[in-house]
């Protein structure tokens, strides 16, 4: 089974800038689904449903939620497991926990609590 391990979160200002990673780890078969698959970042503010952010396909298509689209890019290198969230920008609309998840896997990381302070 493929573990997610998120990094990088903290407590910065609006107007600032935070770089999130997701770094997967488990046996070659489950890094394979890893590096084949779409990754996603969701976040989940208290009191609120998680919401998805960015994903990013396999060949390195992104998309976004609009309500992050100019500010945020979502990124990956294959070759370190590992995929990314440059967030620019931030608001304090944007404090929430941040997950990264393999789609169409279940497990999900321990998150990265992002704190935006106005």
């Amino acid at each position: 089974q493929v573990q997610l391990v998120e990094s990088g979160g903290g407590l910065v200002q609006a107007g600032g800038s935070l770089r999130l990673s997701c770094v997967a780890s488990g046996s070659i078969f489950s890094i394979n689904i890893f590096r084949a698959s779409v990754m996603d970042w969701y976040r989940q503010a208290p009191g609120k449903q998680r919401e998805l952010v960015a994903s990013i396909t396999s060949g390195g298509s992104a998309n976004y939620a609009d309500s992050v689209k100019g500010r945020f890019t979502i990124s990956r290198d294959n070759a370190k497991n590992t995929v990314y969230l440059q967030m620019n920008s931030l608001k304090p609309e944007d404090t929430a926990v941040y997950y990264c998840k393999i789609r169409g896997v279940a497990n999900w990381g321990q998150g990265t609590q992002v704190t935006v302070s106005s």
